[in-house]
């Protein structure tokens, strides 16, 4: 977790590689591909991805040369599939404590994550029996 004014693409490099470094999991295996949003469209994280073996679905920003260049695919299939994770974020974002963020320390923001992720879980699992 970062400040409220740390924008997200800072920590992506320190994610990916917490992910694909993890010791808890030897079975977990690094993503083929990753998809993220016009405000991750830096070369430098294109490039640290693909060194890594990543390939990255990212849609190029309105301003970059790559955008006109008919040479640059770009996987619209792929990209539509992270629709899943931005549904989920818009969830907890429904839910006024995570959405607002009350919690002031990082460490009190992730229990109310968590239990609004229980929450969620208690009401699919429960909610034909209502």
């Amino acid at each position: 977790m970062t400040a409220g004014q740390v924008h997200e693409s800072t920590r992506l490099e320190s994610v990916v590689a917490a992910y694909i470094g993890s010791r808890k999991n030897r079975r977990r295996k690094k993503p083929r591909q990753l998809a993220a949003d016009k405000g991750y469209s830096v070369e430098r994280l294109r490039d640290w991805l693909k060194d890594r073996g990543i390939r990255p679905v990212i849609p190029h920003k309105d301003n970059e040369k790559a955008r006109h260049d008919p040479k640059v695919k770009f996987d619209k299939e792929a990209y539509c599939r992270r629709a899943v994770v931005e549904q989920c974020v818009g969830w907890l974002k429904e839910c006024r404590r995570v959405g607002t963020r009350f919690e002031k320390l990082a460490v009190h923001f992730h229990g109310m994550l968590q239990l609004a992720m229980i929450r969620r879980y208690l009401k699919l699992l429960f909610s034909d029996r209502a």
